[in-house]
């Protein structure tokens, strides 16, 4: 379980614009066929230091393939806006693992 945080956004109105674009990246075809190469899902924080808000992308998967995302994601952002990469708690995101364990058939 992975987490990218794309920090800084003054409204959660901002870091929502933002779910749209990283959908089409990560499911270029929202139509096919389950599962997802990469299991997928977003989530909104407070910043710690600010009242920004953080839009945060859960995602099911390996070290390499979390890393390789968060790359693409980067082109994505405004240069100006933090990025991190870091290990998400599987327990925050019960549903994206939920639905990984369904799509494999491992019920």
């Amino acid at each position: 379980m992975y987490e990218i945080r794309i920090h800084g956004y003054p409204s959660v109105g901002e870091a929502l614009a933002l779910q749209a674009p990283i959908e089409r990246l990560l499911c270029p075809e929202p139509d096919h066929a389950p599962p997802c190469e990469v299991p997928w899902s977003f989530s909104l924080v407070g910043g710690d230091t600010d009242d920004s808000t953080i839009l945060v992308l859960g995602l099911y998967t390996s070290s390499g393939q979390a890393t390789q995302v968060a790359l693409r994601v980067r082109t994505l952002v405004d240069e100006r806006r933090p990025i991190a990469l870091s290990e998400g708690d599987a327990g925050e995101w019960e549903e994206l693992v939920e639905q990984y364990r369904f799509e494999k058939g491992l019920h």
